[in-house]
């Protein structure tokens, strides 16, 4: 999903309603979890894609602060 991030990948769950999960598997040992979510609209909420983003970026830094620390 570009409007998260780079490397960001939505999984849609149609079972008793509609379902979204969206997670990040670019990093070397670990996939992470970034949002799940009912969707009760067409459209995703603003928020939910906010929230994502927040959380992509803090894996992110996350992960560029844990490799500096390697060096």
């Amino acid at each position: 999903m570009k409007t998260i991030g780079p490397g960001a990948v939505e999984i849609r769950i149609h079972q008793e309603g509609e379902w979204r999960v969206i997670y990040v598997a670019k990093f070397q040992d670990k996939v992470c979890v970034l949002h799940a979510f009912e969707k009760k609209t067409q459209k995703t909420r603003q928020s939910d894609v906010a929230l994502a983003r927040q959380r992509y970026k803090e894996v992110e830094n996350r992960e560029k602060a844990k490799q500096k620390s390697r060096q």
